[in-house]
């Protein structure tokens, strides 16, 4: 076979490999909406982080539905999820596992590792900040590496493996504020924000009924890790690449427009620049298309750099936000 008919055979198997991941995620997409209502901005932002192999922080008041999402997702993605609600009283062997002693039937003993919660596939960590920074932190090399370490031991995670982390606000009383290491783990930071009157009146007649909407698979593990596959073959044009370098590095002290830079105590690092190209790709694809435009840059601008960013004091006083900020930046992207 010569090299033309090779490349050509392996563009088709490309199209046709695109064309079935479009039709699973929408079809995901819409097996979602079945269930949760009026939050679509917040349900896309979800779907992308998973599909681009991320972890997810959804931040809002409690009684949002941020819970049954992440149970719906796990349903509808076909995952093997679990979940965990973080207290105060929350200890790391409880997340992680622990080793226990067992004593065999001839009187020799012999320590057995017994995993905890976390050996899922999409692990639910339900109101996070309300555990001590120890236990939160106990989540950081998972997150990252995709394995435990238990009295000197290694332990590999399912693949795939994707933790969606329930926060409220740092206003509310008892919450701790999560390292900043931890945070930049998080491919996104999702805002959950009260529905509009209308999608409130559907969920107030259609969850108060005799019956209600279930959700049902519509992908499974394997469709997904192909997805996310696919995401990373995605072409990227030039124009999208410097789009994103000159975004993050806008944001930092010292390397963009100092009107706006001079508001910024610390920036984003390189990993929020893959979060964004990843994240790009995948809502392309949610949204039906095969290469990421300008337009996923503005939309994904705020949640993939929101949680990477601080604010001086001065700026902070002076009612500046981060949001504000980004907006800003975003604004000079033409």
């Amino acid at each position: 076979m010569s090299q033309d008919n090779t490349a050509e055979s392996m563009e088709d198997a490309i199209a046709r490999t695109a064309e079935t991941a479009l039709e699973r995620v929408a079809a995901a997409r819409a097996a979602i909406a079945n269930v949760i209502f009026g939050q679509e901005q917040v349900v896309e932002q979800a779907l992308v982080t998973l599909i681009a192999g991320g972890h997810g922080l959804l931040v809002g008041v409690p009684g949002l539905a941020k819970t049954k999402l992440v149970e719906t997702l796990g349903t509808v993605l076909g995952l093997d999820s679990r979940r965990v609600q973080f207290t105060p009283d929350l200890m790391p062997a409880d997340i992680l596992g622990s080793e226990i002693m067992e004593e065999s039937e001839g009187g020799k003993r012999a320590f057995r590792f017994v995993r905890g919660p976390i050996f899922a596939q999409l692990l639910m960590a339900d109101e996070i900040n309300r555990a001590s920074p120890r236990t939160q932190s106990a989540l950081l090399q998972s997150m990252q590496e995709y394995h435990v370490t238990v009295a000197g031991e290694r332990h590999d995670l399912p693949r795939p493996f994707h933790v969606l982390a329930t926060q409220n606000p740092l206003e509310q009383e008892g919450t701790y504020p999560l390292p900043e290491a931890q945070l930049d783990r998080f491919l996104m930071q999702i805002d959950v924000l009260y529905p509009d009157r209308k999608a409130e009146r559907r969920i107030l007649i259609e969850t108060t009924g005799d019956s209600e909407a279930r959700a049902k698979a519509a992908m499974s593990a394997g469709d997904l890790m192909a997805t996310q596959r696919l995401v990373r073959r995605l072409p990227v044009g030039d124009s999208v690449v410097d789009a994103i370098l000159d975004l993050v590095r806008a944001a930092r002290p010292g390397e963009g427009d100092a009107a706006i830079t001079k508001h910024i105590a610390w920036g984003p690092g390189p990993r929020a620049a893959q979060s964004l190209m990843l994240a790009s790709r995948a809502r392309a694809l949610v949204d039906g298309r095969l290469a990421p435009s300008l337009d996923d840059i503005r939309a994904l601008a705020e949640p993939v750099l929101k949680h990477r960013m601080s604010l001086t004091f001065a700026a902070r006083a002076e009612g500046e936000t981060i949001s504000g900020v980004i907006g800003r930046l975003v604004k000079r992207l033409g």
